[in-house]
């Protein structure tokens, strides 16, 4: 409702208003101090007269306003109460306080001050339109008030919350940019900055983009995104204190969303994390109903940390075995490797080939024939289940 809508009061009705505003404003600020428990230490304390005499301004603000000509100069006498009203929605949001107190104080501010203000007029001698008219005026006027607060409130939040999303976003970076001991005092700060209590651990966790903010929903409130570091379509999630028996339930959290789940490391090392799950993904993508646990895939990732070198290793192990034909080769290759996983028991090995136990008898005695003395060295048995692994 703007000033111009607003009845207008004689200024002889309104003088014994003035008059009386320094006892309503008092008597507001005592009702308010006791119907509304969440402001009755700041009331009854330091700020209680300055809280008097904003309560005093704003009623003063609303008899200018109902009282003014309706020609007067250009400029509401509405907007500075407004403003007000804005800034202090706007505090209690930086307070840490929602909104219920603020507009409860409004509520009960605006019932004691109609009270004492509608006794005065009806002493004053106005008839029952004109106090019915200004009754509705009141309760008015406290609506745009605390119209103006809850959009103080809300601006307050958007704003602190993008401030925040802001340093949370530069806190996974920093995390993600280097080594331990270089990034140790710029995420030490990035992590005050963003009012974020640094945790044990961090576990890096890759998700695809459509299921990030889903993801983000189930895990604990302090997880960081990074907005890179991971594959191409991919969210980079970096969970806190998921290790343990905490990684369990990670896992289940996460199951069916197609994640990859790296270790759980200090979270000033966990870069290391996000590394082991990028090199999983390259051969484990998390598309299953299961999240991808890296933990899993160890040997994997150790045998593929080198491939050249691993490629090298397997023609050496193998190289007995180059003048058979390639087929005879492959499944001789095929019967070491079960002999070596299953410790030469025949009958395992020939369940697990599908074969008959004669066959494994078969193929093995012309893999002793090729190998020779070598099936009895250990470094050579090493070299043969790596290679074959």
């Amino acid at each position: 409702m703007s000033d111009a809508q607003y009845f207008r009061l004689s200024a002889e009705a309104v003088a014994p208003l003035k008059h009386a505003l320094p006892t309503v404003a008092t008597q507001t600020v005592e009702a308010i101090t006791q119907g509304v428990p969440a402001y009755a230490e700041a009331f009854s304390g330091p700020l209680g007269p300055q809280i008097e005499k904003a309560v005093r301004a704003a009623l003063g603000t609303f008899l200018n306003l109902v009282s003014r000509p309706a020609r007067a100069a250009a400029g509401s006498p509405l907007t500075p109460a407004l403003e007000a009203a804005y800034a202090l929605g706007r505090g209690e949001a930086r307070n840490g306080r929602s909104l219920d107190a603020l507009l409860g104080a409004y509520r009960l501010g605006a019932r004691v001050a109609w009270r004492e203000l509608a006794a005065i007029s009806v002493r004053g001698g106005e008839d029952s339109v004109t106090i019915a008219h200004f009754a509705e005026l009141v309760f008015a006027y406290i609506d745009e008030l605390s119209a103006a607060s809850v959009a103080g409130h809300a601006d307050e939040l958007a704003t602190s919350g993008r401030a925040r999303r802001r340093h949370l976003e530069r806190l996974a970076q920093v995390l993600l940019a280097g080594e331990p001991e270089h990034v140790a005092t710029a995420a030490t700060a990035a992590a005050e900055r963003a009012e974020w209590a640094p945790p044990q651990t961090l576990t890096a966790v890759l998700v695809p983009e459509p299921a990030a903010r889903a993801a983000l929903e189930l895990l604990d409130a302090r997880t960081l995104q990074a907005a890179e570091g991971g594959p191409e379509e991919t969210s980079v999630l970096l969970v806190p204190d998921a290790h343990g028996v905490s990684r369990t339930h990670l896992m289940r959290l996460l199951a069916g969303r197609g994640a990859i789940v790296g270790p759980a490391r200090p979270w000033l090392r966990v870069r290391e994390s996000l590394a082991r799950a990028v090199r999983t993904a390259r051969f484990a993508p998390g598309d299953g109903a299961a999240a991808v646990d890296t933990e899993d895939h160890l040997v994997a990732l150790v045998l593929g940390a080198d491939p050249q070198a691993l490629a090298d290793l397997r023609e050496k192990a193998l190289a007995p075995l180059a003048g058979e034909r390639a087929p005879t080769a492959a499944k001789l290759a095929e019967t070491l490797r079960g002999w070596l996983l299953h410790h030469g028991r025949r009958d395992e090995v020939a369940a697990a080939l599908f074969v008959h136990p004669q066959t494994v008898r078969y193929r093995m005695t012309r893999v002793r024939e090729l190998y020779g003395d070598r099936l009895r060295d250990p470094q050579w048995l090493l070299l043969l289940t790596v290679a074959l692994a």
